[in-house]
């Protein structure tokens, strides 16, 4: 395999240099298994596992290898088999938290240039999700595109993409048919050879369609909406890196049911940019908007230049990070104190062997 078609570039050789033994490869992690990793590499792909020494080490998931990531490996070429032996350094790392109760981060795909940020123009149309989208892509540091799937299915397609554009400022808005070969023309200019997309999106947009047409193939499986609701089916179980016919990497990902932020301060700011502006306008440097005089939000939004409902988003996605971050900073206290815990179980333990 071509290392330069799958992504490999100046940015990893350099930090490839401090490994650089004779018995060391490079590959790129293309499918996660329970225990192991499919990896492409200049040999052709290998089964791989982590050496027993990385997992030791590894204090949480970032320390594991993740779909995208570039890592080396100590090959057993002839059994088609390989050892990770670590992680280079990532150009790019979209996370969110994990689904449920647990303050833990779930890497979803690393190494990206840009994010397709894939939404059905159908009833399951949602502004809110795609805010929700935008901020796990710039804080990711890839490009986010917004494709709007199923164009076919959509009356009023000029209105969906004026209402995106009122939240998505300045990102790129490409609505696309893949049944009636509809704006496909647009997106293949993110396609190049050594760049990678990941597709982002809930269940039944249409990810697997795209992937399926760019390749020229139906590699992945493809399920209608539901009737009643025009919601989609879940089609794919995981997360996936898949070459392209013309050179360039995309990475399929599972529909997501719930998108939890991670880390995503900056990337907030980024996406409310136009509130962000207005606040910096405010008579009073901590106005919280609400009964201040002089707040250029609030005056906004009395005299509708600013939307309620993109307002009311922004704050609730401000609390939710506000929650992760005192969630976080419990976990480290707690993780701290056994830490110290066990230096003192282990002094005592040699004091008594003394």
């Amino acid at each position: 395999m071509n290392l330069e078609q799958l992504g490999w570039n100046t940015f990893f050789s350099e930090h490839f240099q401090l490994f650089n033994q004779k018995e060391y490869i490079v590959g790129r992690i293309a499918l996660e298994h329970k225990n192991s990793y499919r990896v492409y590499t200049a040999y052709g792909e290998l089964l791989a596992e982590i050496s027993g020494k990385m997992n030791y080490q590894a204090s949480g998931r970032e320390d594991y290898p993740a779909v995208g990531d570039w890592v080396i490996i100590q090959g057993r070429l002839d059994e088609g088999r390989g050892t990770i032996q670590g992680i280079l350094p990532r150009k790019s790392k979209f996370s969110r938290k994990i689904a449920g109760t647990t303050t833990e981060e779930q890497i979803i795909a690393t190494n990206v240039d840009t994010v397709f940020l894939v939404n059905a123009l159908n009833s399951d149309f949602n502004l809110r999700r795609i805010e929700r989208y935008l901020i796990m892509a710039w804080e990711s540091g890839a490009n986010p595109v917004i494709i709007l799937s199923k164009a076919d299915l959509c009356e009023n397609i000029e209105e969906r993409v004026t209402q995106v554009e009122s939240v998505a400022l300045g990102v790129p808005i490409h609505p696309i048919s893949v049944a009636q070969g509809m704006g496909l023309e647009s997106i293949s200019c993110y396609l190049e050879p050594g760049k990678t997309v990941a597709l982002l999106g809930s269940s039944g947009v249409g990810k697997s369609t795209i992937i399926n047409h760019l390749i020229g193939k139906e590699l992945l499986k493809v399920q209608g909406i539901r009737e009643g609701d025009d919601k989609g089916k879940h089609t794919t179980t995981h997360r996936e890196l898949i070459l392209l016919p013309l050179g360039g990497c995309m990475i399929d990902t599972p529909g997501m049911r719930e998108l939890q932020l991670w880390e995503s301060k900056d990337g907030i700011n980024d996406t409310f940019k136009d509130i962000e502006d207005l606040a910096n306008q405010c008579y009073f440097n901590d106005c919280h908007h609400q009964n201040e005089p002089k707040c250029a939000v609030k005056k906004a939004l009395e005299g509708g230049a600013l939307d309620r409902g993109r307002y009311q988003s922004y704050v609730k996605l401000q609390r939710e990070l506000a929650y992760l971050e005192r969630k976080e900073d419990q976990k480290a206290q707690l993780a701290e104190k056994e830490k110290w815990k066990q230096i003192n179980k282990t002094i005592k333990q040699k004091n008594k062997i003394r």
